[in-house]
């Protein structure tokens, strides 16, 4: 960053850190111990669509992939906003298992040029209460944050800041909470 940059309050946008998935099942565990939320199995990475053959071709490696021999169901979804989500389905207790798929899709999108697509992924979890929540990883970024959704497209953002003070040891969150973005209908979630 040049002087410049430094006077005009310009600041370098942070590099995604892909291995900050990988805190996720630590995470899990906190949240499982302090909280009754537990893993459903479910996480989705969340991309826009570039046109062409070779974005095809990328995607389809990815799913194939994931699927190859008795691995996870895998499917894609499109939301109403024009995003594509890839959705890895696994069972509740393998969260390493979920995590490993998810930072795969993200590498290896990132990997064959098309990382300025992805917008963030999500791992999702549920408590006896039928609460859901999910922990979101927003690519750009580099940072987590949770997403407590409610009926008719309400928040819970006691729950949301809750869960912030707990995982501030697993993951690294993001502070600015007006990034805390909404994912509505988010499969997966």
């Amino acid at each position: 960053m040049g002087f410049l940059d430094t006077l005009l309050g310009r600041t370098k946008p942070v590099k995604p850190d892909l291995d900050q998935l990988f805190g996720l099942p630590s995470a899990a565990l906190t949240l499982q111990a302090a909280t009754k939320f537990r893993p459903t199995g479910l996480g989705s990475v969340c991309f826009k669509r570039a046109e062409g053959r070779a974005f095809d071709d990328v995607e389809s490696d990815i799913t194939t992939l994931l699927a190859a021999g008795n691995g996870p169901k895998v499917e894609a979804r499109d939301d109403s906003y024009g995003y594509t989500w890839l959705v890895s389905h696994h069972e509740p207790d393998d969260t390493a298992g979920l995590v490993t798929d998810l930072h795969a899709v993200n590498s290896s999108l990132q990997d064959t040029g098309f990382g300025p697509q992805l917008l963030c992924s999500l791992v999702s979890f549920t408590d006896d209460r039928d609460r859901r929540l999910a922990l979101v990883y927003l690519y750009k970024r580099g940072t987590f944050y949770p997403f407590a959704p409610q009926a008719g497209e309400q928040r819970d953002g006691a729950l949301e800041l809750q869960i912030k003070a707990l995982l501030g040891n697993d993951l690294r969150l993001e502070q600015d909470l007006s990034r805390w973005f909404p994912v509505w209908g988010a499969p997966g979630l």
